[in-house]
């Protein structure tokens, strides 16, 4: 993600953090998820935290969020730990922003699959709306990186646009997709194609029932093996 080659470390950003709290709902979530852990094992819930605090950080700036130092020591005493182990962490996992991020953060897979199916052509309508490889848009609404594969190289090429994926994608959908969020409107996630998940464009070939509803095809099975023993 962002800011992972980019750490943020000044005053001005300590200040701004220094006094990190959990929010009300978030500090009932947090002993939740701390709770599930035995005792002395506390630490295992260091990623858990980590997003509930990038996410509470998003919250309070129309962002993605990210994770000032600050905010990370804070995680580390709350797990009675060392900052340099939450570091460590924060630093290894992409889904961890080491800097500030727009409020929608456009990662583009450009790994193989996607290259291959079109990937050049989502960053293309990307640069035509003004935003650059690991940079924010001055407005703060797009911050775009390319990343490695994102797990749905069936529906290349495609983006996770924070917690949403959009796949199947041409240089005009990508297009409409940044024109929607940038009016504040919320386009639709998955395939941009005719399809559902990772079905065949189209609808189904086989099995065509099942589409329907649970069928039970053992029975033409079995009768279909019986003529072929005949």
């Amino acid at each position: 993600m962002a800011g992972q080659g980019s750490f943020v470390d000044d005053a001005q950003q300590r200040a701004r953090w220094e006094g990190f709290q959990w929010k009300p709902d978030n500090a009932k979530r947090a002993a939740e998820i701390i709770g599930r852990y035995p005792e002395g094992r506390q630490v295992s819930a260091v990623i858990p935290l980590l997003d509930l605090a990038q996410r509470q950080v998003g919250a309070e700036t129309n962002t993605q969020g990210w994770l000032p130092i600050p905010v990370m020591e804070f995680v580390a005493n709350e797990l009675g730990t060392s900052y340099i182990r939450v570091l460590e962490v924060a630093t290894f996992y992409t889904m961890f922003n080491m800097a500030p991020v727009g409020r929608f953060h456009v990662q583009v897979c450009g790994t193989t699959p996607c290259m291959l199916r079109g990937s050049d052509d989502v960053l293309e309508a990307c640069y035509k709306r003004g935003l650059k490889k690991g940079h924010t848009t001055d407005d703060g609404l797009f911050t775009l990186t390319e990343v490695e594969c994102l797990g749905a190289c069936a529906n290349a090429p495609m983006v996770q646009i924070n917690d949403d994926n959009y796949e199947d994608l041409t240089e005009a959908s990508m297009a409409a997709i940044l024109d929607a969020l940038a009016r504040g409107e919320k386009p639709k996630v998955g395939p941009q194609v005719d399809r559902q998940t990772s079905c065949p464009e189209g609808g189904p070939t086989t099995l065509k029932k099942m589409a329907e509803r649970n069928y039970d095809y053992r029975g033409q099975w079995t009768a279909t093996a019986g003529e072929g023993a005949q």
